[in-house]
């Protein structure tokens, strides 16, 4: 049998540094957060990859799905929750190509996750990212 800490972490291993990062989070963001959920898969599926114009299941490693918190509405009733998804494999491999400390990755792409939730577009998180270097 192999040695448990030469494996690729699972699936819970990857949500519970994933849930260590929500926790983590400042309180103004962490109290919009109730109701979000957070699953770990292996990959995205086929039709997520397809209606983002992915060809490569590599090259997605986490998806915001829902309605950012400053678009809620009181009619949204009967709609699904929200939800962070992270798709380990991806995690992985960006892991090993990167160098990048396993947790510190799950961390970037929960914060941007969490960021979409707020409303923030992939190009107002990376203008962050560059005036917080």
């Amino acid at each position: 049998m192999a040695d448990p800490a030469l494996l690729a972490p699972d699936c819970d291993a990857i949500e519970r540094l994933a849930r260590d990062v929500l926790v983590r989070l400042p309180a103004p963001f962490a109290a919009h957060l109730d109701g979000v959920l957070l699953r770990v898969e292996e990959f995205a599926e086929d039709a997520v990859l397809e209606e983002l114009g992915i060809d490569d299941p590599f090259a997605l490693s986490g998806l915001y799905t829902g309605r950012p918190v400053g678009e809620k509405s009181s009619y949204d009733s009967g709609t699904l929750p929200d939800m962070i998804q992270l798709f380990r494999r991806a995690l992985l491999d960006e892991w090993v190509e990167t160098g990048v400390a396993l947790d510190r990755l799950i961390a970037h792409v929960v914060i941007h996750e969490v960021g979409h939730h707020f409303g923030l577009s992939d190009a107002d998180m990376e203008a962050i990212e560059a005036a917080a270097e």
